[in-house]
């Protein structure tokens, strides 16, 4: 931005200069009054670049800083957004679309087109050594307005697909995020457990000494301390393979870091499940792409029951004629012929225009039933991901609520009842892996929620945690 900004600044500049000397050479008597207007908006067009570079720049560094400290959701999607390849893949191809429709709606280009005669052709006035004639065709009336249309459909599907790349990647970062969360988060548990695993093993190493423990607990201890340092080696490499489908998300480098990540809270769905089968019809963007697929179809009908109708050509005609050789010549000798012409096609291969018609009704057909299927299958998606989605979330409520609060306090008791000689090594250890289990299990219950969520808006096309006014969604619906 730095560069564009300098080079563009270089180049008003030399184009600001050049324009005073041309005042100085043919105005002199004028150049002080210009020559300080000139100066004025040097100063200005400076002062605005060289703020302006600074404010990107800050802009910038700002964007990446945010990646580096403390991270949210919505600033993931919002960087995504701003820089996703496919994203901007999918925009163009909209774009491209949008043009499209002057070239469906134009007139043919006009024809123009020249005989010569080696052997020149002899006429009442004289001999005909060449002509030239310049015709335009012309569609029937309305032929051309619904190919438009039929552009006009193409665009709309550009859009929602435009749409449903957004969608689509905003749902691979959420996906991606809680799935580097659990990782996270797993990395603490077993960081936190290894510490309390080692000096378990230190406190079964002595008791074993005095001979208050058996070699089986003690062979257990480090077997469980081993497993957990290939945990964390297993959670270390997830975590750089995780981060680096972020970054090919973000359009950033593969070793690109990753900060510390702020979770949003688990809300649960305010939908019951009839509800979110409303809302899929209603905002989903691959059925939004049947309907106007439907439409377009219907249009392609009326197009090819049009083909039945003639087109037409419209043109002039010129011809130089030469003066006659010999014999008597007539009072418009050598007179040069002009007129219009006029002609039409004529559509009597009734056999292919029906075929063009039964073509497009089949095409309309496929299309009714494509739309189905993908309501059907989107139907079929939400209840299983729905399933999924409560599935996790009673079993966040299962562990936080219930069972990873008892784990701590056998774990405390089995330690008490250890200290006390009244129960073996073993149980320590067992309870102590219990809670270590329990708390990777909550973790990954909450990523999962989370996935499942993301993957569920993404039929829905909307948020399922915050019901959404009445209005809202009647004017989608107009839409």
């Amino acid at each position: 931005m730095k560069v564009f900004i300098t080079t563009s600044w270089i180049l008003l500049r030399e184009t600001m200069i050049n324009i005073r000397k041309s005042l100085i050479m043919y105005c002199p008597s004028k150049i002080a009054r210009i020559s300080l207007v000139v100066t004025v908006l040097l100063s200005y067009f400076q002062i605005i670049s060289s703020a302006y570079a600074e404010t990107t720049q800050k802009v910038v560094d700002q964007n990446a800083d945010d990646l580096e400290n403390n991270v949210t959701l919505n600033r993931l999607i919002e960087h995504a957004i701003q820089s996703n390849t496919k994203i901007v893949e999918a925009r163009e191809a909209w774009k491209a679309t949008i043009e499209g429709r002057r070239v469906a709606t134009g007139l043919p280009d006009p024809q123009f087109m020249v005989t010569y005669y080696p052997e020149p052709i002899e006429t009442r006035n004289g001999p005909q050594d060449w002509n030239a004639t310049l015709s335009q065709a012309v569609p029937y009336p309305g032929k051309l307005i619904k190919a438009g249309k039929v552009v006009d459909k193409d665009s709309e599907v550009a859009r929602l697909n435009l749409d449903k790349t957004i969608r689509d990647t905003a749902t691979n970062v959420r996906i991606a995020f809680y799935e580097l969360s659990y990782i996270r988060e797993a990395q603490k548990v077993a960081a936190k457990n290894i510490e309390l695993i080692a000096h378990l093993r230190k406190v079964g190493e002595t008791v074993y000494s005095k001979g208050q423990a058996a070699l089986i607990d003690i062979v257990k201890a480090q077997s469980q301390e081993g497993q957990l340092q290939y945990d964390i080696l297993l959670l270390n490499e997830l975590e750089m393979t995780e981060i680096t489908n972020i970054n090919s998300l973000l359009n950033r480098p593969p070793q690109a870091s990753i900060g510390r990540l702020v979770s949003p809270a688990v809300k649960p769905p305010v939908y019951s499940l009839s509800e979110l089968y409303d809302l899929a019809k209603l905002n989903q963007e691959e059925i939004k792409m049947m309907d106007v697929l439907v439409n377009q179809a219907e249009i392609k009908v009326d197009l090819a029951k049009d083909q039945r109708l003639p087109d037409f050509k419209v043109g002039v005609f010129y011809a130089e004629i030469g003066s006659p050789d010999d014999g008597p010549k007539p009072k418009d000798a050598s007179d040069d012929a002009y007129g219009l012409q006029f002609g039409f096609t004529v559509p009597i291969w009734f056999g292919k225009n029906k075929s063009l018609i039964n073509q497009a009704l089949a095409e309309k057909s496929r299309a009714i039933a494509a739309k189905e299927s993908q309501i059907n299958n989107t139907h079929s998606n939400i209840h299983s991901i729905y399933f999924r989605l409560q599935n996790a979330l009673r079993l966040i409520t299962l562990y936080k609520d219930n069972l990873l609060p008892q784990a701590a306090s056998s774990m405390g008791m089995a330690e008490t009842l250890f200290r006390e000689k009244q129960t073996g090594f073993s149980d320590f250890i067992e309870a102590q892996s219990t809670w270590y289990n329990f708390n990777l299990a909550i973790a990954r219950a909450t990523a999962d929620y989370g996935k499942y969520l993301a993957r569920l808006e993404e039929l829905i096309g909307h948020s399922i945690t915050e019901r959404a006014p009445l209005a809202e969604l009647n004017q989608k619906e107009l839409e």
